[in-house]
């Protein structure tokens, strides 16, 4: 053979089959492929260590070991560039994919070199924003709270409800509910005020509750001249033509009408409850005004009771998201010596009862078979909430019911979420995941200022509501026993979760400040609250609950009540050590 003629080619292996050739390329996926390719790795490296090669890092370069070249030869490494965008960057910028080799591991520990230090946001303890609280000459007092943003929310609440028209026709709150937001001395009509707050893109809002009548505005707060003057003007100036209370009677009557119509009871076993726990008086007192006295309310009854409700030292002015000074600034201009529509001569005495916890019962005997109707109706259901007086949120002994009802918590036999949702809570463990026929079991705390009711609501199908009733006093009864850790632990901090997620809308917060200030001239801020609630313990819910089961029981009951215990049999179920309702014989089934 030549010298100048190539060498010859060796003999060609013959080809593999397909499958064969795939896997030696690498190809698949799952496990077994890549065990395939990180073997191929460790090989490749393991070639380059024992031939003498330099082991150098792919990114960093550098030996096979911290303190020189390969394990496996004697070369000296050769100089190795960085690359700079790695430095930079991290290890992921400088990654290359091209060659199918292996990396060796990076700790996700450590920090990379010559990356610098990162910086987290910290969540601040306390809040940036005190709440300040000034009271002007005539006692009108101002509240406020700055927050970021570009709106405000800023209103007047008013030391006034249901509670107090024990004096005056019932029903005198709703009908100023419904009234609120109409024609006043400056504004003709309901949409010019609305076109008003449109400038500033506001919207208005006014809620009358058992003790407390609240105006609202959100807008924004470079209008908060107007709105505080409009505010002014829809208190102490609103007209009450003749049309306006006619279109008031029209609205009223039909809530009502849809209030009985509605599938959920909840908001008339509410009244329901709260008249049978304080029978004719304060938070007893319809919060709706009854049918009967929609006629009988005119100009000059709204008139006497505002004259009596509507003065300086029972209103306070709250605002988020504005600088104090701006607000007592509008404040003075607009609240201070200005003379109501009504006068400044004095009404009736000021009702200041103090609640009065009677306990008893009130049925409603209604036929449910109707309530839904359509492809998938609501089951025919009978509905029974059990309460038993608790405290006022004054006392020290709140903050143990608020953990206590959290603990309790409940809610419909369907619900699509998770323990955030409440479904490792007493009455989901207890009463809905043991028995199916059981649709609704809910626990509520009301709280005043002098008073409090803590409640359960269940619903069921009419021919179990013993059953029902046996299940919610053993509950009762239950709620004194031991109270384990991790329930307890999962009750406060879902309670702190929902009061800080709560406290994040701006509306909310200013009803916070207002009630707050109205009630106690001042505010305890959120970390306060955490911190009352992290220090509950498991002897302050069973001395809380003791306490409690020593009341005379409320109970309200709405739909079929042919099988309803009597009202002597729960109250010996809860009074009895295990909450069993008194056995019942008969000679005849």
């Amino acid at each position: 053979m030549s010298a100048r003629s190539p060498p010859p080619r060796p003999t060609a292996a013959p080809p593999p089959d397909a499958r064969s050739r795939w896997r030696q390329d690498g190809g698949g996926h799952g496990v077994a492929a890549a065990r395939r390719r990180a073997g191929r790795a460790r090989r490749r490296w393991g070639r380059r260590g024992d031939s003498g090669g330099d082991r150098r890092h792919p990114l960093w370069g550098g030996g096979g070991s911290a303190l020189g070249p390969g394990l496996g030869g004697a070369a000296r490494p050769r100089p190795v560039t960085v690359c700079p965008v790695s430095l930079r960057c991290g290890l992921a910028a400088g990654r290359s994919y091209s060659g199918g080799g292996a990396y060796p591991s990076v700790s996700l520990t450590c920090p990379l070199p010559g990356v610098p230090k990162a910086v987290f946001a910290a969540a601040e303890s306390r809040e940036r924003f005190e709440t300040r609280v000034t009271v002007l000459e005539n006692g009108l007092r101002v509240a406020s709270q700055n927050k970021f943003g570009q709106f405000c929310t800023v209103g007047i609440l008013v030391n006034s409800g249901s509670r107090h028209e024990a004096k005056y026709l019932s029903g005198i709150s709703h009908f100023l509910e419904k009234l609120a937001f109409s024609s006043t001395a400056q504004f003709g009509s309901k949409d010019e005020i609305l076109l008003t707050l449109e400038k500033h893109g506001g919207i208005c809002d006014c809620q009358a509750s058992r003790d407390t009548i609240m105006y609202a505005v959100s807008a924004d707060a470079r209008g908060l001249d107007t709105v505080v003057n409009l505010l002014a003007d829809v208190t102490l100036q609103p007209r009450l033509s003749d049309e306006e209370i006619e279109m008031t009677r029209m609205a009223i009557r039909f809530e009502l009408e849809d209030l009985n119509m509605r599938p959920d009871p909840e908001p008339l076993l509410t009244e329901m409850i709260h008249a049978a726990a304080f029978r004719d008086n304060t938070v007893g007192l319809n919060r709706f005004c009854p049918v009967e006295n929609t006629d009988k309310i005119t100009r000059d009854v709204l008139h006497s009771y505002l004259s009596s409700y509507y003065t300086p030292e029972r209103m306070v002015l709250a605002g988020v998201g504005i600088e104090h000074e701006h607000l007592v600034e509008c404040a003075r201009k607009y609240l201070l010596g200005v003379e109501p529509v009504w006068g400044s001569g004095q009404g009736r005495a000021v009702d200041s009862s103090v609640a009065q916890y009677t306990g008893g019962i009130v049925k409603v005997e209604k036929d449910m078979s109707d309530v839904s109707l359509g492809p998938t109706p609501i089951p025919e259901l009978t509905h029974i909430m059990i309460g038993l007086e608790s405290c006022s949120f004054l006392e020290d002994d709140f903050i143990p019911f608020a953990v206590l009802n959290m603990m309790m918590g409940g809610g419909g036999s369907f619900s699509a979420g998770g323990p955030g949702k409440g479904m490792f809570t007493r009455l989901y463990l207890n009463v809905l995941n043991r028995h199916h026929w059981m649709y609704n079991a809910t626990s509520y705390h009301h709280s005043y200022e002098d008073t409090g009711l803590l409640c359960i609501h269940a619903s069921a199908d009419p021919k179990q509501v013993r059953e029902m009733v046996e299940i919610i006093t053993r509950e009762f009864i239950l709620m004194a026993g031991a109270v384990g850790e991790v329930e307890l632990e999962r009750a406060k901090t879902q309670l702190k979760s929902m009061l800080m997620m709560n406290l994040e809308s701006r509306p909310v917060i200013f009803e916070d400040v207002g009630r707050q200030v109205l009630a106690t001239n001042t505010r305890k801020l959120p970390h306060e609250l955490c911190d009352l609630i992290s220090q509950v313990k498991p002897s302050d819910i069973k001395r809380v609950v003791t306490k409690m089961l020593h009341k005379k029981p409320a109970v309200a009951a709405l739909g079929d009540l042919r099988d309803l215990p009597t009202y002597e049999h729960i109250q010996a179920a809860l009074s009895s050590k295990d909450g069993r309702l008194p056995r019942l014989y008969r000679l005849f089934r």
